[in-house]
């Protein structure tokens, strides 16, 4: 195979081709995938990743445009992940408001790239993980990783992202949401968007009281106010980004995180293959009569499973 010549170098110079191939590899299982990890792999760890998520509506995707234009301004380059969410019908990604960022997506310090959740548990696919390496790879200096927002499985972003940043809005019940999905133990920062609204003031006073009943840690998560449509708040907002990274790097916080997102990216290729060579030994039929058989209810999907990997 020809393609650390063709691919590897290319990549590693920060060419927006190569990493948009490499970026499609990973996501379509192609057979140089994994030597092309391997290869990169012992250059990576040097870019920050930052987390952007939320509930729909809040402007995640304009406040991401905001901060790549301010992390250009100041000289670095931007990756930016837009994770949607996948359609369970077609499998594809929904990516109308992506639209808005292609402003900035003739800059070539900048480079953005959709990625569909492919159904994966935490929100987060197993390609997008990679992806944040491979752009890692190519030398960009910040990696911006919008998620679908938050909820009960979507906290794993937690664990592939330095500091994750939870925006909400006022007036959308999000104070609510956060409660139900576990917020407090996921936010690094929380930032207050479209602040000129009405209710600002109550969002701030419930996550404060929120704050207080949480369980301690010792880093405080700050609340911010943004008003992403015009940029107001986004450099404070960068500004405590660098505290947080400065704060992880003072008390042990980035090689937790790396061990973090090791034992999770290594669980999901484990699951994922496992369940690869589980489906080749018993072969389709098998598996479609155990599918089938749950389906009628003459056989418990634990059985099924047991029988599938030829358990007693």
């Amino acid at each position: 195979m020809s393609f650390p010549a063709d691919l590897l170098e290319p990549l590693r110079r920060g060419e927006h081709r190569a990493l948009g191939r490499a970026i499609s590899w990973m996501e379509n299982g192609h057979p140089g995938a994994r030597e092309l990890m391997a290869r990169v792999w012992p250059h990576l760890g040097r870019a920050v990743v930052i987390g952007i998520t939320g509930s729909p509506g809040a402007g995640k995707s304009t406040l991401t445009d905001q901060l790549a234009r301010a992390l250009r301004a100041g000289g670095q380059r931007v990756g930016i992940l837009a994770v949607d969410p996948t359609s369970p019908f077609s499998g594809g990604a929904i990516l109308g408001d992506r639209i808005r960022m292609q402003r900035i997506a003739a800059d070539p310090g900048i480079f953005i790239r959709s990625m569909a959740t492919r159904g994966a548990l935490g929100g987060l696919s197993r390609a997008t993980q990679d992806a944040i390496d491979l752009l890692d790879a190519a030398g960009f200096d910040t990696v911006i990783v919008e998620t679908v927002g938050v909820g009960q499985d979507e906290v794993d972003v937690v664990s592939c992202v330095q500091t994750c940043c939870v925006v909400l809005v006022p007036g959308m019940g999000d104070e609510i949401q956060a409660i139900k999905a576990g917020i407090m133990e996921v936010a690094d920062l929380f930032i207050i968007n479209k602040a000129d609204r009405d209710g600002a003031d109550q969002v701030e006073r419930e996550l404060e009281a929120m704050k207080s009943l949480a369980m301690v840690r010792d880093w405080d998560p700050p609340v911010l106010r943004t008003i992403a449509q015009v940029g107001q708040g986004v450099p404070a907002l960068l500004d405590q980004v660098r505290k947080h990274g400065l704060w992880l790097r003072a008390h042990g916080g980035l090689a937790r995180k790396a061990r973090e997102r090791a034992r999770l990216r290594f669980e999901s290729l484990l699951a994922e293959a496992a369940v690869r060579r589980a489906r080749a030994h018993a072969g389709p039929e098998r598996v479609e009569a155990a599918i089938q058989g749950i389906a009628d209810r003459t056989l418990d999907p634990y059985s099924a499973v047991g029988d599938i990997l030829g358990e007693t």
